[in-house]
């Protein structure tokens, strides 16, 4: 996943590999075997590639073991991934002890809402992993149009729809000129 995304941001930035390599000091066949997920740059590597395409480090970190399955890739996930944002916290309460069996987790979010009930309460804190990749079924965090929401992610013939475990509440279905972008998985509460 890391390799798409690099590709992704070099094209983006109307860069060739070509100067990718020059401004990073890579060889332009490993920035190739990168791209395509044959290899995973080092750390250092890592920094100097977002260095050049002048990204944020860590939004990339996060999908640096990440795979993606057939779905995700003819979907094109990796174009509702924020690689150059990060989510914005008004409040900040404490540290909340994160559980050894979600140790991917990278930061933990309190329900604003019963959306999600039965399985998450208002008040629950969910923990959260950065650019993880979504399945169906999977609740994820999301921005929608600049809204952060906590809903239950599908991909259905190519359209993206976020349900509330609450049938009261309305199922969205993300358009093409929707500004949407996926935070993280759930990993539980």
């Amino acid at each position: 996943m890391i390799g798409d995304m690099i590709g992704k941001i070099r094209k983006e930035k109307g860069m060739t590999k070509t100067e990718l390599a020059r401004l990073t000091g890579i060889n332009i066949g490993h920035l190739t075997h990168i791209e395509k997920g044959e290899r995973n740059p080092s750390h250092k590597a890592l920094r100097n590639i977002c260095q050049a395409l002048n990204v944020p480090y860590q939004q990339l970190m996060y999908t640096y073991d990440k795979q993606l399955n057939e779905d995700q890739e003819t979907y094109n996930y990796v174009s509702h991934i924020a690689y150059d944002r990060v989510l914005a916290v008004d409040n900040i309460n404490s540290f909340i002890s994160c559980p050894p069996s979600m140790p991917s987790a990278s930061l933990a979010i309190r329900v604003n809402d019963s959306s999600l009930e039965p399985k998450f309460s208002e008040g629950d804190y969910v923990f959260v992993e950065f650019n993880s990749p979504l399945s169906n079924n999977d609740v994820a965090v999301v921005s929608l149009n600049d809204k952060v929401l906590i809903r239950k992610y599908s991909n259905k013939e190519g359209k993206i729809v976020l349900s509330a475990l609450d049938k009261t509440i309305p199922k969205i279905t993300v358009k093409s000129e929707d500004k949407f972008y996926i935070i993280g998985k759930v990993l539980g509460k």
